[in-house]
């Protein structure tokens, strides 16, 4: 059994960083020497971040891919390349579940795809052969046929594949028209017959086909993007970057939310777009006409009410007495003596109940719902600003303090980091607004760790936009540049070491605080540079600053 000593009282989660702000107790004011390094390390930083567990394809790469897939196949199985493309097609392009069914039973594979070995009717010998659809005869010339030989004319044929591929991509299985024949169709009968229009319609379903039959590729979501991603399944976090810069989650396809669940996120987007939220507001700011049942809002003056005509009644906003029955005697036209006595008592009906649940249910949602669309507005900002340095200004600090763009990565890397901070951010608002009230220890170590983040991402932003721009201003090289480079550097990774917390501990589940509201030994073990971080971070804004109120608020 642990000692009291060695329990951290939940209601002190100063406790959280208090042995790592220890270890740094002699460092100076704007001293960031524990990320003292080269410039030209962002580089590296940058390089970390690309080791990820997907890929971005573009069409040609797709293609390419296709390609070399239906090459494996041909190859190995000694068919022709059209064979190949069909059967893979059919195995949505897994060359191994290709394999693997062929060699168990190839008949059976055949029967089953389409692919005969030869044609089941004889091939007429004669100059003009009846179309089996339109039962018309025509020159040899202009009849064809699938391995199968049914013979039809090419304007039937092209009637036929024009019909199929407009209903879209189930164009891909095409079958010999013959209602008794499942002979199929391939991509050189569709190049032979098809009119320009429908050859590209037809491609384009190949490639996309590519994506949309595989299990571990996905289109990326952005509106307009013609991506895909490839992911690796099994390879741990689901969030992926597209090269359009859109992030996802590859397993929901919502906007990328580490570290909610993709549970938590649909639960959220579907009560962001709920009538349910209406409801609730307008049992919380209205009430209904006595008379009339008309809902009534009252959003100023006094408590006299008139509803609207044709109905007119007069009542009492808090009672929804006749007003009549009011005046001095029951409190004037600001206050209703009834009512209070009512409410003392207990004896307020179970509408006033409800109307009184419902306005705290509506205003802890609008809390959690406003600090969550302010930080997915104010990462579009940081975005736009993040385009406007790579583009402009980065140029111009260049030309102003006579560095090499190469040299000026770090500041970059800071836009990146609030970039990504701003979208971490928005998500926890959505995780605290689930979280239960009664985990009151988990609460507070959470509103902690996000006050935290949240401190730490505006000294981090107060860097990046207000004190660059003494430089982006200056007339010549500033003397003292070199140590905006390292005070920005630093609170770019101070920032990133609050995040990871953040992140970490919201993954874990808060499983950091025990029921009993004490921190487990594992929050008290951080490593090295997280400790530094904290410590720096402290000195850097004269104390440690206070975590977010209960609400975490901004």
């Amino acid at each position: 059994m642990e000692s009291e000593d060695d329990m951290h009282d939940a209601e002190s989660p100063d406790d959280y960083y208090s042995d790592e702000m220890a270890d740094c107790s002699d460092c100076d004011d704007g001293d960031y020497q524990f990320i003292d390094q080269d410039p030209d390390d962002a580089d590296d930083i940058i390089t970390s971040r690309q080791q990820k567990n997907f890929s971005v394809l573009k069409e040609a790469d797709i293609q390419q891919r296709q390609e070399d897939d239906i090459t494996t196949v041909s190859t190995v199985l000694s068919i022709t390349r059209v064979d190949s493309s069909i059967l893979l097609r059919h195995y949505h392009w897994s060359v191994s579940d290709v394999h693997e069914a062929w060699f168990a039973d190839e008949n059976r594979v055949r029967k089953t795809v389409g692919l005969l070995e030869g044609p089941i009717v004889e091939f007429p010998n004669a100059r003009e052969i009846t179309c089996g659809i339109c039962f018309e005869s025509y020159p040899i010339d202009q009849i064809s046929t699938a391995v199968c030989s049914h013979p039809f004319c090419h304007i039937c044929w092209q009637a036929y594949i024009n019909t199929s591929i407009d209903g879209g991509p189930g164009c891909l299985m095409l079958r010999c028209p013959d209602p008794s024949c499942e002979a199929s169709v391939g991509q050189d009968m569709v190049n032979l017959l098809a009119t320009d229009d429908d050859k590209d319609k037809y491609a384009r379903y190949v490639v996309r086909s590519y994506i949309e039959d595989s299990r571990k590729t996905k289109w990326c979501p952005a509106p307009g993007c013609e991506y895909a991603v490839e992911f690796v399944i099994g390879s741990g976090g689901y969030d992926v970057t597209c090269l359009c810069s859109y992030g996802f989650c590859w397993n929901c396809s919502e906007e990328a939310h580490r570290p909610v669940d993709c549970g938590t996120v649909s639960k959220w987007i579907l009560k962001n777009s709920a009538e349910s939220e209406n409801m609730n507001w307008i049992l919380a700011n209205s009430k209904p006409c006595p008379k009339c049942k008309r809902p009534i809002e009252k959003n100023q003056g006094c408590m006299h009410m008139t509803c609207t005509p044709p109905c007119k009644f007069e009542f009492c906003w808090l009672c929804l007495g006749v007003w009549s029955d009011h005046g001095e005697r029951t409190g004037g036209f600001y206050a209703c003596n009834r009512y209070e006595a009512a409410k003392q008592e207990g004896v307020c009906d179970e509408v006033d109940r409800r109307r009184e649940m419902a306005k705290n249910s509506l205003e802890r949602y609008t809390h959690y719902y406003e600090r969550w669309a302010t930080n997915q507005s104010s990462r579009q900002k940081a975005l736009a600003d993040l385009h406007q340095m790579q583009i402009v200004q980065l140029e111009k600090l260049s030309d102003k303090q006579s560095q090499p763009e190469s040299q000026l990565k770090f500041i970059i890397e800071a836009w990146l980091q609030i970039v990504e901070c701003r979208r971490v951010l928005k998500w926890t608002y959505a995780y605290g607004y689930y979280l239960p009230e009664q985990e009151r220890a988990k609460r507070q170590f959470f509103e902690y760790l996000q006050g935290e983040a949240e401190a730490g991402l505006e000294r981090l932003y107060q860097c990046a936009e207000k004190d660059l721009q003494v430089y982006l201003n200056s007339e010549g090289p500033s003397p003292d540049f070199n140590d905006f480079r390292t005070k920005l550097a630093g609170l770019t990774s101070v920032t990133r070491n609050y995040f990871e917390n953040l992140v970490r501990a919201l993954e874990n589940g808060l499983s950091d605080v025990d029921s009993q509201g004490s921190c487990s030994s594992k929050s008290n073990t951080a490593s090295t540079s997280t400790k530094n971080a904290a410590a720096a971070a402290s000195k850097s804004k004269g104390g440690r600053g206070k975590g977010a109120s209960k609400s975490g608020a901004t």
